[in-house]
């Protein structure tokens, strides 16, 4: 490990050199790369360095041990000890920070919420959960951009897909992907009864062009006229747009926009999305074989998580942890969770690079 930080030192002295050049500026292309380069760099050279610095220390103070002087004695313990508690903690932020990085962590993000089983309260409850990630997007200040809903009645979402772009969204919403359970009393039940729905969650990463290549043969595309709830028509053109991809069978339908152009823009963006998850899922086949796997089936026993209204709890059985903060979770306050999950991946990584 020690060897591949020296390494990356050099490295990060190298491209701090380069950019100390004056005619850099005027290649602002290699500008900035060289400083991304670099700043992806800096947390672990900054770590390194204090565990470096902090390993001098603990020689000095060893040293001072044999000192004559009894107060120096003291001083050098009192300081070893705090120096031997602190290594361990920044040998693990080390190993961390050595981890391969997810290629794709760095990515926008398409994120499509479903009503699963639960007629009614799902969809409220996808609704809920829409205006969830929508919140945390806002504290993240991050970019939500609406790109199809389906709405019912009752003010609940039968399904809604949206796009939110930002700093590095994906690598702190990869894992909200999969069902989500709520057990609550729905509004129209006189006799107090706790219902149980689920909700399935997708977050897919937003494909550029280069990461999927789509040929115009493979696509049949169909014009219809927008329709809202009930059917009734909400538009006197046909505006709306089915994208169907031939080779998947994979169907994208847009009906948001009263522009034709806008709304095949819109399935087009959803659609690279959704093959590049296909992609992504055959490359680890082990864990997950299709899409439709990662996110399940939105049937009641299959749940990542599970939200407890009458208890006020938010349990995710993946990593085992009940938190009892579900008013302020629902407010978008999902950082606790986040930085648990990540956390727990974390671990489970540095378990297998070790095997």
């Amino acid at each position: 490990m020690f060897g591949k930080l020296e390494e990356i030192e050099v490295k990060y002295v190298q491209l701090e050199e380069e950019l100390a050049q004056p005619d850099i500026f005027n290649d602002q292309e290699r500008y900035k790369k060289v400083s991304k380069a670099h700043a992806d760099l800096g947390e672990v050279v900054e770590i390194f360095r204090k565990y470096k610095q902090f390993s001098s220390d603990l020689a000095d103070n060893r040293e001072m041990l044999n000192d004559p002087d009894p107060e120096i004695q003291e001083m050098a313990k009192a300081e070893i000890a705090e120096i031997e508690a602190e290594l361990p903690l920044l040998e693990d932020q080390l190993k961390v920070l050595l981890l391969p990085k997810d290629p794709m962590d760095e990515k926008n993000i398409i994120l499509e919420i479903r009503a699963g089983t639960g007629g009614d309260e799902a969809a409220l409850f996808a609704a809920d959960l829409y205006r969830m990630y929508t919140r945390y997007a806002e504290a993240n200040k991050w970019k939500v951009e609406e790109m199809s809903s389906n709405a019912t009645g009752s003010g609940g979402l039968k399904e809604v897909i949206a796009s939110i772009s930002g700093d590095k969204v994906y690598s702190k919403l990869k894992y909200e992907s999969g069902t989500h359970r709520v057990q609550r009393v729905p509004a129209t039940e006189s006799q107090g009864r706790i219902h149980t729905s689920a909700v399935t969650v997708a977050i897919m990463p937003e494909a550029e062009d280069v990461d999927v290549s789509i040929r115009a043969e493979d696509l049949r595309v169909d014009v219809f006229r927008a329709s809202g709830p009930g059917g009734q028509s909400v538009n006197t053109t046909d505006s709306a747009i089915r994208i169907t991809h031939i080779p998947t069978g994979l169907v994208v339908i847009c009906q948001d926009e009263k522009s034709q152009h806008k709304n095949k823009a819109k399935a087009l963006k959803v659609l690279r999305s959704r093959l590049l998850q296909l992609e992504q899922d055959k490359a680890k086949a082990e864990e997950d074989a299709t899409r439709r796997s990662q996110v399940g089936t939105g049937d009641r026993s299959e749940r990542i998580r599970t939200y407890n209204f009458p208890q006020g709890r938010c349990s995710d059985h993946r990593i085992n942890l009940t938190l009892h903060s579900l008013h302020r979770i629902m407010e978008g306050e999902l950082d606790e969770l986040q930085d648990a999950l990540i956390s727990h991946y974390q671990a489970e990584a540095m378990k297998h690079q070790g095997d």
